[in-house]
This record gives structure tokens, C-alpha cells and sequence, in this order.
């Protein structure tokens, strides 16, 4: 009928303005956590890297002052019969303990996960998510 006003749609349906202001909300969002996540892994880096070094000088400055006394024992041990012999022999086992600890912290380094690796993942989720249909 002539006189009859069409319905223009459903009016709770939002628009185009109002849809991309929500993707964009969401977008937003999804950033912020992301970089939450990364500043969470950042200050957990460096907490653990400080424990770690603290530790290790500590551990370091102890086995040095050991190292020097213990090869100073062998040799006044040995000093009236083979000292030069005690001295080589401790030089060696220092040479050999030190290239088992160098290979055995390259390894550990080759193991570490890649640095900020929870949050490149789901960066690759969300950007696999967002180019599903």
C-alpha cells in the first residue's frame, strides 16, 4: 500500500560507527593486555637476571679464594719432592673443569627460550584468530 511507511531494520542493530568504534574497543583491549604481558616478561627477565648475577659473584668470588687455596695446598704438599709436577697437574684439572663449565653454559644458553616468546605467541593467535572468516 501507497501509504505505508517500510520498515527501516531491526533498531537495536548498531551501525557502522558504532561497529568499528567496538572493533576498535577491542582492538584496544587486546593491545593492552598484550603489552601487559610483555612488561610482565620484561620485569621477570630482569628480577631473574639480577638473582643470577648476584649469585653467581657470590659463587664466583667463594671458588676463586677456594681454587687459590687448594692449589697453593697441593703445591706446598708437594714442594720438597715434585712440585712442578703438582702445579701442572692442578693447571690441567683447572683447564678441563673450566672448558666442561664453558660448554656446559653454551649449552644452557642454546636451550633458553627465545626472549619474549609467551608474548610473540599469542600475538601469532590473535593475528591467526582475527584472519579466520
Amino acid at each position: 500500500m501507497a501509504g505505508e511507511i517500510s520498515d527501516p531494520g531491526p533498531a537495536n542493530e548498531p551501525g557502522f560507527f558504532e561497529s568499528l568504534g567496538n572493533v576498535l574497543s577491542d582492538f584496544a583491549a587486546l593491545l593492552q593486555t598484550r603489552l601487559e604481558l610483555a612488561t610482565t616478561e620484561f620485569e621477570e627477565e630482569a628480577e631473574r637476571l639480577k638473582q643470577t648475577l648476584l649469585l653467581g659473584a657470590i659463587s664466583l668470588f667463594f671458588l676463586a679464594i677456594g681454587v687459590i687455596l687448594l692449589t697453593l695446598f697441593i703445591v706446598v704438599l708437594f714442594w720438597d719432592t715434585h712440585r712442578l709436577a703438582a702445579l701442572g697437574a692442578v693447571t690441567v684439572f683447572y683447564i678441563v673443569i673450566g672448558i666442561v663449565v664453558g660448554l656446559a653454559a653454551k649449552n644452557k644458553m642454546a636451550r633458553m627460550p627465545k626472549f619474549l616468546s609467551a608474548t610473540l605467541a599469542e600475538f601469532d593467535k590473535d593475528r591467526e584468530r582475527m584472519s579466520q572468516p
